[in-house]
């Protein structure tokens, strides 16, 4: 269950300094845990495993964060011009020990695109990573690899809240791939079902629209670490039927 940082490297990283490089990279990193599976429509759950690194609220040309003195927006991230709801964002950072199989957050119909890296090669997340781990510390100075890096933009409409949220993969320096483990567009998919995987290091960001159908409330403070499918991310307040009057739906692509 969620943890804080210094939790979490305590217990499950600092544990395995006796295991070989190799056998973390060929054996540990592709573990696959079963993992029980909670339906509860008044909470998104994690989509992944790792240390939530920033969660805010922006519209959709409001940074994110500033990268460097250069601006990282909804529509940055995205890459989405049209992109127009003031939306909650969680960023969910994946280290080497995380496992890296990603799970449905909230019921709905999934849709996929993946977005090459804007330059040759992806930028490495090692400097985040290592300032997590060894210094316990979220250093998002370092984090030039949001704006260019490889991803994939999943959408699901939850037809629960009349809405589609957002599920953004991106790839990290050495990865293989981002494997969707099936290939068809808007498939029916159950909060927690495994829907894909990144191999080695990534982030995972929830991209959640604002509505009046609905208030989001994080759970979790920044740092905490998350686990996918298990932990609750987003408390959702339904509000009564019909106060969503007027505000128009985002149906599936």
């Amino acid at each position: 269950m969620a943890q804080s940082l210094e939790e979490w490297v305590e217990n499950e990283v600092l544990r395995l300094d006796d295991r070989s490089p190799a056998w973390l990279s060929d054996v540990y990193f592709f573990r696959d845990p079963r993992r029980p599976r909670t339906v509860d429509s008044s909470y998104f759950f994690s989509p992944a495993d790792g240390v939530i690194l920033y969660q805010r609220t922006v519209k959709p040309d409001e940074p994110i964060l500033d990268i460097k003195g250069e601006s990282y927006s909804l529509r940055d991230a995205l890459r989405e011009p049209e992109y127009h709801r003031e939306s909650l964002v969680i960023g969910i950072f994946m280290t080497f020990f995380d496992v890296h199989v990603n799970r449905v957050p909230y019921r709905g119909t999934l849709s996929y695109r993946e977005l090459p890296p804007i330059h040759t090669y992806n930028r490495p997340m090692l400097d985040v990573e290592n300032r997590l781990l060894y210094d316990l510390q979220i250093d998002l100075s370092e984090a030039s690899y949001l704006r260019p890096n490889q991803r994939m933009v999943n959408r699901v409409y939850a037809p629960a809240l009349g809405e589609t949220y957002r599920m953004l993969q991106i790839a990290d320096y050495d990865v293989s791939c981002i494997t969707p483990f099936r290939l068809q567009q808007n498939i029916p998919v159950q909060q927690g079902a495994r829907f894909s995987q990144i191999r080695y290091g990534s982030q995972v960001d929830l991209v959640i629209p604002l509505s009046d159908r609905y208030q989001l409330t994080p759970v979790h403070r920044e740092s905490d670490h998350v686990k996918a499918g298990l932990d609750r991310l987003v408390h959702v307040a339904h509000h009564p039927a019909g106060s969503g009057a007027g505000r128009k739906e985002e149906r599936p692509a």
